[in-house]
């Protein structure tokens, strides 16, 4: 573990990493059924966001803006530009939810959304998300936070084999899916909040782009408190769990920065059997766990002659950090977008929060990146191996199916990065 250095003193990013919360909390609302995400702010915003998701998942996107102009910002309080939107949209479908959230404009204009959210007649869960602060990571949780606040019943009661699964806005669709399946496993009914793995997997079906498609059921997210157990992944959902407990403080809460590796997945599986009735994990948990071990074998020594660069959101690079460690290989440095307690403990020897200028001025330290396809230009010039990870990806098609979680996605990831080791060091070694 390295010391975390912060930039402090520099007075804008060149070349950034790091993704607005807005964009964040639009994706959160896009993990709940016939949800509409509405960015209240000017068109670019919105427009932005749709193409940007749009292009990193391949799928339509639904996303509604207030559109607010130069004029209105100064003349308008919100109002009108948010109810005008709402009716827009349900003259045209019919969404369960509208998920209504700020951009910088908005804030700095210091409109009370949660004052008109209250004469709204349509289901609407509003949440503030300024773009000058935070990053991906905190919008996802605040429009998480502000979904178990707004929508879920208090109660007392316990279903002690019902489980909430609050996950981190890195895990692509596929490894929410994995995730909800492994604890399955276990004997627990699994709901994610919120759930990607059914809007935006990438499966063919009856979807319409005008409202979300697939993702958790407003009238699930309501009964939720009953759930005997709630698990975040990812330091940045500690305060979700924390919210999830004031509507039941009788569940029982458990906490891990990240699932993958086989240390963080052997803790899940502990866990998952000290709270269940199960004696004996299932044979092909105990299957994947020998995988993964396995792969910890023969990728150790491609990995540990590799020095690293992790670029990301921090609750990403800390999972992907801890995966390389575990099999030798040496992350020289991680970048992060934005602040993050958890910094002090990811397993880097050099920890920045900054940009990829930053990378730059360093590029001697590492061999091999890992990071969004902003990395690609980076890892040219300099002669470096590449792994693409994060958003955005833009060049590829089927990230939302990349899985590195749990033993199964762990011995994939530990492949695939010391397959890219491989073949840099053939690559660059003919010239």
């Amino acid at each position: 573990m390295g010391e975390v250095t912060r930039k402090a003193n520099k007075p804008l990013q060149i070349n950034p990493i790091k993704l607005s919360q807005p964009m964040g909390a639009a994706l959160a609302f896009l993990g709940v059924n016939r949800c509409m995400p509405l960015m209240h702010g000017a068109l670019g915003c919105a427009s932005f966001t749709k193409v940007f998701l749009t292009r990193h998942f391949s799928e339509p996107i639904a996303i509604q803006t207030t559109a607010v102009t130069d004029i209105t910002a100064i003349l308008d309080g919100g109002d009108y530009n948010i109810v005008e939107a709402v009716k827009n949209i349900t003259a045209k479908v019919s969404p369960r939810l509208v998920g209504l959230h700020t951009t910088g404009l908005t804030e700095t204009k210091g409109d009370d959304i949660a004052g008109v959210a209250a004469k709204i007649d349509v289901p609407l869960v509003h949440v503030n998300t300024p773009d000058y602060e935070g990053g991906l990571e905190s919008g996802w949780a605040l429009a998480t936070r502000a979904l178990i606040r707004q929508l879920v019943r208090p109660t007392t009661e316990i279903k002690p084999g019902k489980l909430v699964l609050l996950p981190h806005v890195g895990l692509q669709p596929i490894e929410v899916e994995k995730i909800k399946d492994f604890i399955t496993l276990f004997g627990f009914e699994v709901h994610a909040l919120p759930d990607l793995s059914t809007s935006l997997d990438g499966h063919l079906g009856q979807k319409q782009g005008a409202l979300s498609g697939g993702g958790i059921e407003v009238e699930d997210i309501k009964n939720l408190a009953e759930a005997g157990l709630v698990v975040t992944v990812g330091a940045s959902m500690k305060p979700c769990g924390a919210a999830f407990l004031e509507k039941n403080p009788g569940a029982a809460a458990f906490h891990f920065d990240h699932l993958q590796g086989l240390e963080a997945t052997d803790a899940l599986v502990a866990m998952l059997l000290a709270q269940s009735a199960t004696q004996v994990p299932h044979p092909s948990v105990v299957r994947w766990r020998l995988r993964l071990q396995d792969a910890l074998l023969d990728s150790h020594f491609a990995l540990g002659q590799t020095r690293f660069l992790v670029a990301g959101d921090p609750d990403q690079i800390a999972g992907i950090c801890q995966a390389l460690h575990e099999a030798g290989g040496r992350v020289a440095l991680a970048v992060a977008s934005v602040d993050s307690p958890q910094l002090t403990e990811i397993k880097a020897a050099r920890i920045l929060v900054g940009d990829l200028q930053d990378a730059e001025i360093l590029h001697d330290e590492y061999d091999m990146i890992l990071g969004n396809f902003h990395c690609e230009a980076l890892a040219d010039r300099y002669r470096k191996g590449l792994v693409l990870r994060g958003f955005p990806n833009w060049e590829q098609v089927g990230n939302q199916l990349k899985n590195d979680v749990l033993y199964e996605g762990g011995s994939y990831f530990l492949f695939e990065a010391a397959n890219a080791a491989e073949h840099m060091r053939t690559h660059f070694a003919k010239g």
